[in-house]
């Protein structure tokens, strides 16, 4: 099965890629997002590095567990042949403090030739901010 739109991407397509990750991900459905993923996707995220579909749902299990009301948003950086790099920012409501977070990132992303993502290597830093100042989703 493929899953497009496919590599070599040009604007129009690395767009929808970018649209559709943020889409699944605000979805906030661990298995609907791994499911873009190669069987074997190799991640980084932050300081945590592992492979496959399995881990990639358990990781965001616990995620979502501990990020409640997770809103995000992408914007597409650029992109070359079969790979993205996307910069980001999402908020959220730490489960166990009650504190609200807004995280910046960066995300490298590359695709196999059925356009699931292979490759996910993500830096991102959280800052703490007022209910009042949430911006996204809202």
């Amino acid at each position: 099965m493929q899953r497009p739109p496919l590599p070599p991407f040009k604007l129009e397509t690395a767009l929808a890629k970018v649209q559709a990750a943020e889409d699944a991900w605000n979805s906030r459905s661990p298995k609907k997002v791994a499911q873009a993923y190669t069987f074997d996707s190799t991640w980084r995220n932050r300081d945590e590095f592992f492979q496959g579909r399995d881990a990639i749902e358990a990781f965001l299990k616990r995620k979502w567990a501990e990020e409640l009301h997770y809103r995000l948003m992408k914007e597409l950086w650029a992109f070359t042949d079969n790979r993205i790099s996307v910069r980001f920012e999402y908020e959220w409501q730490h489960a166990k403090t009650g504190c609200w977070f807004r995280t910046h990132g960066n995300e490298h992303w590359e695709f196999d030739q059925d356009g699931y993502m292979s490759r996910r290597d993500m830096s991102a830093n959280d800052i703490p901010i007022a209910a009042e100042e949430r911006r996204i989703g809202i």
